[in-house]
């Protein structure tokens, strides 16, 4: 009997991962801030589930604490090579979270944007699993605490110590989705339609534009500060981009306005997310390194691309 039942039991926790499995990822990837290695995280949690010999009283509980303890052990290691990247290290762009909970969907938008996640760097990886764990996705005290192997009191003071630190970097005020959405729409026409005068005059004073390249791209925006550094970057970008006919695609990238910049060929080259406050574009992430960038489908040779718009642009005889 047993032996027919285990093909059951089999399927029955496949089914189970299914249908946990937008959630599991949801939290690797606010813990990890890759797509790959929380893709990774989730595949190694499913290979736990299926070694398991006794059947878990929850699968929800046993999954979660499964994923946080691998994502735990995965961002420590991280950690060291994220020390060594060459220039800013940004998330990898993600344009939708497969975990939809339309009843949360701005609080869970928030804590997908890049300028949260770049506050979670700042935590410990123990601290950022039991605020993602909490903040985000509501576990009890308890589950956090099995699931990362420490004391109700010792989690409820984590959560109190990560939460102080996120709100001490937080903006005072953000814009409304709506008012983000107009604006960035405004200034996503502006590049596209070569306007430079309309793009400068939507960007703040002290805006910064921020580019992730990781040495595998040119390093053409790793870091500018300034309206007018920031402009003249942006209006060489858009000579270049106008010379290789390339193509914008605006996307929600990280649950705010951004763009997803392909070639003529369709394939992507970078991303942008763009922060907005008080009426202006504050922040411009930018993700330039191909590897950060397969998961949303070909990409571009981005040097090539660089080298055709650097010749088109000379002066012929």
């Amino acid at each position: 009997m047993a032996a027919e039942g285990a093909p059951e039991a089999g399927a029955s926790r496949a089914g189970e991962f299914q249908e946990l499995r937008s959630l599991l990822f949801a939290i690797a990837y606010r813990i990890l801030g890759s797509v790959s290695e929380a893709e990774d995280a989730v595949q190694e949690t499913w290979l736990r589930y299926q070694a398991t010999a006794t059947e878990p009283r929850s699968a929800k509980a046993f999954l979660s604490a499964t994923v946080t303890r691998i994502s735990i052990d995965v961002l420590r290691s991280a950690r060291v090579r994220r020390e060594e990247y060459p220039g800013p290290w940004l998330p990898e762009p993600l344009l939708a979270d497969p975990y939809a909970d339309p009843a949360r969907a701005a609080e869970l938008a928030d804590s997908l944007s890049t300028a949260a996640l770049l506050l979670l760097e700042r935590l410990s990886p123990l601290e950022r699993a039991v605020f993602v764990l909490r903040e985000v996705f509501d576990f009890g005290f308890p589950e956090i605490a099995s699931a990362v192997g420490r004391s109700e009191a010792a989690v409820r003071q984590l959560v109190v110590r990560a939460r102080r630190h996120m709100d001490a970097g937080r903006p005072r005020f953000e814009a409304g989705r709506a008012e983000r959405d107009e604006l960035a729409g405004r200034f996503l026409d502006a590049f596209r339609d070569g306007d430079v005068d309309g793009l400068t005059a939507l960007l703040a004073a002290d805006v910064q534009l921020v580019g992730d390249s990781g040495g595998r791209a040119p390093r053409w925006a790793e870091r500018f500060v300034g309206a007018e550094n920031v402009g003249r970057v942006l209006a060489d970008l858009l000579a270049l981009f106008a010379r290789i006919d390339g193509t914008l695609e605006p996307r929600q990238v990280n649950g705010r306005p951004g763009a997803v910049f392909r070639d003529r060929d369709g394939k992507v080259l970078n991303t942008w997310t763009l922060d907005i406050r008080d009426g202006r574009v504050q922040t411009i992430h930018t993700v330039n390194n191909p590897d950060k960038l397969r998961h949303l489908g070909p990409v571009g040779d981005a040097w090539a691309t660089l080298r055709e718009a650097t010749s088109a642009a000379r002066p012929t005889d």
